[in-house]
């Protein structure tokens, strides 16, 4: 009798290789990107001296010195409405240009292309981080205001909303648009050039109605005059007037699209 045969062992079959790690989902990579911008924008001392500190020296100035007054307004009104200002330019604008411009020599911008963040989100990181820098800016700089006598109102509160978000999209836009064009010797020298001017002489601590003539009319088309006029309407009991919207969502519309347009991410 012949042995019996075993049974054929089965095929083996070539094992699947197993997945990679797989991105973390979109808006969990953005808000990451947002808590590293943040940490960056009020970690670092010299970011945190012109977001903070410098605005705070400005209201306390304004504060004391007959400044940039408004008629029948308190002095710490038109005062927060200088300091706010500044604060929003020094953070949408000067600090966003300069470190968005290292991050440009540096190669961080090309890197970021390459990987699951990508550059949509690099830049939805940057302007929520913006926004989280700027809540800070306001709790801190509204309590110094408040212990100054200050005496908030919710609508003026809730009207300056809107003007500084339009205003964050302005100068950030501006922000973006220096550091994607100049090399980053010119961003830091452009930036804080042009933030002293806005402040000083562009509409942010004196009222544009206070220039002479044929500096009037060039304040009121700045964003900073507009922005300044927009913030003493809100917290100032300055006259409203739609002009300063419309010249600030041009400057916003004009910016983003300049962005879009000529922004380099690379320093070649």
């Amino acid at each position: 009798m012949s042995a019996t045969s075993h049974d054929a062992a089965p095929a083996r079959t070539p094992s699947s290789p197993r997945p990679g790690p797989q991105p973390a989902p979109r808006l969990r990579r953005v808000l990451a990107h947002t808590a590293l911008e943040a940490r960056i924008l009020l970690s670092n001392g010299e970011q945190l001296m012109v977001a903070i500190a410098l605005p705070a020296m400005v209201l306390i100035g304004l504060r004391l010195l007959p400044i940039g007054r408004l008629e029948g307004a308190q002095p710490i009104e038109t005062a927060l409405a200088a300091t706010l200002g500044t604060a929003l330019i020094s953070t949408s604008f000067t600090s966003q240009a300069i470190q968005t411009g290292f991050d440009r020599r540096n190669g961080v911008l090309r890197w970021v292309a390459t990987t699951p963040l990508g550059r949509d989100g690099y830049l939805a990181g940057k302007i929520l981080a913006t926004l989280l820098v700027h809540v800070v800016q306001v709790l801190v700089l509204g309590l110094l205001a408040v212990l100054l006598g200050w005496r908030p109102g919710v609508l003026e509160l809730l009207a300056a909303v809107p003007v500084w978000l339009l205003g964050t999209v302005a100068f950030g836009a501006l922000g973006l648009l220096v550091a994607g064009l100049l090399r980053t010797e010119a961003v830091l020298a452009v930036s804080n050039l042009v933030f002293v001017l806005f402040v000083a002489a562009g509409g942010i601590a004196v009222p544009t109605s206070m220039y002479p003539w044929p500096l009037h009319g060039l304040v009121d088309l700045l964003p900073s005059g507009a922005l300044g006029e927009l913030l003493r309407a809100c917290l100032a009991g300055g006259v409203f007037s739609p002009a300063p919207v419309v010249v600030l969502l041009v400057w916003a519309i004009g910016g983003a699209y300049a962005v879009s347009r000529w922004f380099r991410w690379t320093s070649d």
